[in-house]
């Protein structure tokens, strides 16, 4: 990469994370530009040349934060393969490699599943693609396992897909707000015992 775009990347790397955290601490209406500049150490001008808008930073931002979950997801089921687990290995590491996310960008995952619920919003269409994108890599794993025999006939893919990707998002906002005591090992064992015992068939 050249080094003038490795520059911007970094830059918008800074927007980001300074307009995730203001607009998680006081809303994206209360937020403005010159505070997201300045949470980021730039000038105003500079959020301007990355960004037409706050609107646009902020469909950047949520596009941005999904295609890292997105990503860390399917190297997870990959790792998983690679290593010889099975599908439900593979949706068991996708459920830990979420939780990790959310550990490490609460601010992102509290913003991202607020925004979900808002009908009204300019980049609508963008959350509705990107989380298209995340359940996508779920529905894959759940459907070669389906075809391989290895999960039940039964399932429905795209209804199973979208309450994993549900469960992990609930469950590690409702860890992180009224049971911060838990560790990440805890809230992964929990979940692990949903998956192996009704996806993968092993519960009574």
């Amino acid at each position: 990469m050249a080094r003038g775009s490795t520059r911007r990347s970094a830059t918008r790397q800074k927007l980001y994370e300074a307009a995730v955290t203001l607009i998680a601490e006081q809303g994206f209406s209360a937020t403005t530009v010159d505070e997201i500049a300045e949470r980021a150490g730039v000038a105003k001008g500079t959020v301007y040349y990355n960004f037409a808008s706050k609107t646009e930073l902020f469909e950047g931002l949520m596009r941005h934060g999904v295609e890292l979950l997105r990503d860390d997801l399917r190297r997870a089921a990959d790792e998983a393969a690679a290593a010889g687990g099975g599908r439900v290995d593979a949706l068991d590491a996708m459920i830990r490699a979420g939780l990790v996310f959310i550990d490490r960008y609460p601010a992102f995952t509290q913003l991202y599943v607020a925004e979900l619920w808002r009908t009204n919003r300019a980049w609508r269409d963008t959350l509705t693609v990107v989380r298209r994108e995340v359940v996508e890599v779920v529905e894959q794993v759940l459907r070669d396992g389906v075809t391989d025999g290895e999960l039940s006939g039964d399932v429905d893919v795209p209804l199973t897909a979208a309450a994993l990707v549900g469960m992990v998002l609930v469950a590690a906002l409702d860890w992180q707000a009224f049971q911060p005591e838990r560790s990440l090992d805890e809230v992964h064992g929990a979940l692990s015992l949903l998956v192996q015992g009704r996806v993968g068939g092993c519960g009574p």
